[in-house]
């Protein structure tokens, strides 16, 4: 396995500070991209990146629509739009997208300011305070049937695309993985669901992005559903947390209540070859600014845990 990182903000400086910490491997987006993402524009950010001696090499994420999602007017040509882009970024010799099947409201937190360790703040989600909240009517009925329905329909249009241009997809969990939530469904909430995405197109191309916060947020067994899903993990998130839904809180990656050296003692069995960056930190006293788990010093401090737990496990 490779670890990587997000860059940000994307900043020559940082691209740096990685390459400093000897991670070679960028996990990004195409900055300013329009509906479809233009190649030459793919191929002069990947320079960019390569020029300071590193690989892009996930792009997380290309936006779906909730027209996508929810199966409304327009989705198919936004759906041509996503196939350009894949067939761009292929072309490009982009080999991995990370994309999330979360309709009207993605990724959720009812608090960013949880003491951990040291007084560190991170992020907790406790759905007692969403239980009171007001539902989202703006869609109709979002069941969990509609979106099961219409990523089906995705997924026999784009992922043969994917098998041409030869990039990877990889379907991140629902976070938090717990439906419904305001109303919405949720589904990609158990290891069980994405036995399903992958029965819909058996293909290496359609996979998952194995984040294994939400695969301990669902209470799952981390090293046994890694095994499970040995062929189909494109791309991988190392973080952990305290507790499971309804309730959890995010932790430093050596805090929580998961067994990361067994982890990657699994992401080693099964012969992973590709990416691994860890996500959401703690934000320490010192940093400047907080960047919603994205800041330097947690990653900095998780590459040198990840390193740690890969150079002293076998």
């Amino acid at each position: 396995m490779r670890i990587a990182l997000v860059i940000r903000p994307f900043t020559d400086e940082n691209l740096q500070t990685a390459l400093q910490m000897d991670v070679k491997d960028i996990v990004t987006v195409l900055p300013n991209a329009g509906p479809v993402w233009d190649y030459l524009a793919i191929l002069r950010h990947k320079k960019r990146i390569e020029d300071q001696g590193l690989r892009w090499s996930v792009v997380e994420s290309v936006p779906i629509s909730d027209n996508i999602k929810l199966g409304l007017e327009g989705r198919d040509s936004e759906i041509d739009n996503y196939c350009q882009t894949i067939r761009n970024l292929g072309a490009a010799g982009i080999p991995v997208m990370c994309y999330n099947w979360m309709a009207v409201f993605g990724w959720m937190r009812t608090s960013m300011t949880t003491r951990t360790r040291g007084n560190a703040l991170a992020s907790t989600y406790d759905h007692s305070d969403m239980e009171n909240a007001p539902p989202v009517t703006d869609y109709g009925d979002i069941t969990e049937e509609r979106l099961w329905e219409n990523l089906e329909y995705f997924l026999k249009r784009v992922i043969p695309v994917a098998e041409e241009a030869g990039v990877k997809q990889g379907l991140h969990p629902d976070d938090p993985p717990l439906s419904p939530i305001r109303g919405v469904a949720r589904i990609i909430t158990s290891p069980e669901a994405y036995d399903r995405v992958i029965s819909f197109i058996p293909s290496e191309y359609n996979g998952l992005t194995y984040c294994q916060g939400n695969f301990k947020a669902m209470g799952a067994d981390i090293p046994a559903t890694i095994h499970h899903f040995k062929d189909h993990i494109h791309f991988a998130h190392f973080r952990d947390l305290h507790g499971q839904v309804p309730t959890f809180s995010e932790s430093f990656h050596d805090d929580g209540d998961s067994d990361m050296a067994e982890a990657v003692r699994a992401y080693k069995a099964i012969g992973f070859k590709g990416v691994i960056r860890p996500d959401h930190t703690p934000t320490f006293a010192i940093d400047q600014d907080d960047v919603g788990g994205y800041n330097f010093l947690g990653r900095l401090y998780a590459v040198g845990y990840m390193r740690g737990l890969i150079h002293g496990t076998d």
